[in-house]
């Protein structure tokens, strides 16, 4: 019996790294390291004085990249007598998007070298950063004007979150720093370039995942978007479009391999494959057996939505998501994106303010949000706080809480909160069904997946349908050492490297009858809300909300007195 080969898969999150080491030939989660990012707020560098501004220095995803790489080798051998390092066969990786960096001709990060370190613009922009959004309404109105082509894959308007709009921000606000990157890189390519001792960001293997959901990129139209509309937003883009890519690349390509002083850093072998990398929730995906018809969504502090279609004929045409990229989660078919701006931060702010600030009584509050029927709270409430980025695509948009009375609970309050992000769930699901794309199954992961089985089964509850919990609870890093196991050679392709290495679902919620007739009677009365506040030149009648609200909850209190 040949010895067994290991794969590692690496999940830069918002606040940590993770290294997950797996057995390739069954799957088995053999060791786990986890390691912060040291600089600001939870990893985060924050401005006061820009309360939009999220940023991260890049030296912090190599210093802890090394410590989970190294603790997560420790760990795997207490628990796999067989585990050593040289049977590491390949390093997989996935990175929160779109988080882009500026970088020299030599591929260093400007945030990296003395003159940049305490200049926030020259760090890495990470994807909760909303200091682009005027950038974002400008892209969106000159590609309606001139390139309205580039529009049909981001769901009709571009976000500030994306590549392109922080870019736009920086080279307006921020000249010496766009005026002294060479290029810029998404976290996600970056990382493997880094590790494959790449010095020419030209040379960069990037990500089709990124470039296609973040960066209009399509082969339809030659790759990124052309110079001259490029130029339309300001003078200093189209050379920059030279000097970042031609082409980008889905999991079927490697981004390179370790290069030996990074080998020697890690404890790993030299010389092995890396694979391109790819936004976090899209490797969720691949973790949790993302197949066409299954929709699986990473819920932690924001959600993500994803599934696979295979091509058939025309392009697809999809309203109200995200975007749609060939190959962008599993190679051949193209990757569907949608989500929402914030959940877990939303669930977060309440909590932190019904604590005082203090350590958020998450648990305190789900408990008192558990005792309550639907309907009982008497609360409505849009889950905007952060604007919205599906199906509405608008940041300017905000939270809103209807239904309070002098009797409503800090309990009542997490309740409608909870209900609130997965109504906007349900609205998510519905756009991409409406787009001809078939949804028989949802599998749930992340962070918010792991804690409240209460929020999941709201969200059984309000769709209607069976939810399952992923095989995993590392389905970012999972994803990421499925990729690798392929590039190693253990499995033929990603659908074979599923069905022999990921496990059954954990847990499964079913949507309770009773509670659905209920949030169906809610769900008309949100509905109405989202067309007041997040469509122009719409007058529904709101009269009725707040009565029938008080309504459901006398009548709930009645049955359950």
């Amino acid at each position: 019996m040949s010895d067994p080969l290991y794969t590692i898969g690496l999940d830069f999150g918002t606040n940590t790294v993770r290294a997950l080491l797996v057995r390739t030939a069954d799957g088995e989660e053999v060791g786990t390291g986890v390691a912060p990012y040291p600089s600001g707020e939870e990893g985060i560098l924050l401005d006061p004085a820009r309360p939009h501004l999220a940023r991260q220095h890049p030296g912090d995803y190599l210093q802890a990249l090394v410590a989970a790489v190294h603790a997560g080798c420790e760990h795997a051998h207490s628990h796999d007598p067989a585990f050593r390092e040289h049977r590491v066969a390949a390093l997989g990786t996935a990175a929160t998007s779109s988080s882009p960096l500026p970088v020299d001709a030599a591929n260093r990060a400007l945030g990296q070298q003395d003159h940049f370190r305490d200049i926030l613009d020259a760090q890495c922009w990470l994807w909760k950063d909303h200091t682009s959004h005027e950038e974002a309404l400008t892209l969106t109105a000159r590609a309606r004007e001139l390139r309205p082509q580039f529009l049909e894959r981001c769901g009709g308007s571009y976000s500030s979150e994306w590549f392109w709009s922080k870019i736009l921000h920086c080279a307006r606000h921020a000249p010496e720093v766009f005026d002294a990157a060479y290029s810029w890189v998404e976290l996600a390519d970056w990382i493997p370039s880094q590790l494959a001792g790449i010095t020419d960001p030209t040379r960069i293997v990037r990500s089709v995942c990124g470039a296609g959901h973040k960066a209009l990129y399509a082969e339809k139209w030659g790759g990124l978007p052309d110079a001259a509309f490029l130029a339309t937003l300001h003078p200093g883009l189209p050379a920059l479009r030279d000097r970042l890519y031609e082409r980008a690349h889905d999991l079927a390509t490697p981004a390179g391999t370790l290069h030996p002083d990074w080998a020697e850093r890690l404890g790993l072998p030299a010389g092995i494959p890396l694979t391109v990398g790819q936004i976090d929730v899209h490797n969720g995906a691949i973790g949790c057996g993302v197949r066409p018809g299954r929709l699986v969504r990473v819920i932690g502090t924001s959600s993500c939505d994803t599934t696979v279609i295979p091509p058939a004929g025309e392009e697809p045409r999809l309203e109200g998501i995200s975007g749609y990229v060939r190959g962008s989660i599993l190679p051949g078919l193209y990757g569907v994106e949608a989500g929402q701006t914030a959940v877990g931060d939303v669930f977060g702010w309440w909590a932190g303010i019904a604590s005082g600030h203090a350590p958020r009584d998450h648990a305190g509050l789900a408990e008192g949000a558990a005792r309550l029927r639907p309907g009982e709270s008497g609360l409505l409430a849009l889950d905007w706080n952060n604007g919205n980025r599906d199906p509405l695509s608008d940041p300017r948009l905000s939270g809103l809480l209807l239904g309070q009375t002098l009797h409503t609970s800090a309990a009542d309050i997490y309740r409608a909160c909870l209900e609130s992000v997965a109504m906007t769930g349900r609205m998510i699901l519905e756009a991409v069904e409406a787009g001809g794309v078939r949804i028989d199954e949802v599998v749930c992961t992340g962070g918010v997946a792991e804690k409240s089985p209460l929020f999941l089964q709201i969200y059984a509850d309000l769709t209607g349908r069976e939810l399952a919990l992923a095989p995993s609870s590392q389905s970012v890093a999972l994803g990421s050492a499925l990729a690798g196991a392929v590039l190693a050679g253990a499995h033929p392709d990603l659908p074979a490297a599923q069905a022999t290495m990921l496990r059954p679902a954990r847990a499964r919620f079913h949507p309770v009858p009773a509670h659905t007739r209920v949030y169906e009677r809610l769900y008309l009365h949100h509905q109405a809300l989202v067309r007041a506040f997040g469509f122009p030149g719409t007058t529904p009648d709101l009269y009725p909300v707040m009565k029938d609200l008080l309504a459901l909850k006398e009548e709930v209190q009645r049955e359950s007195s």
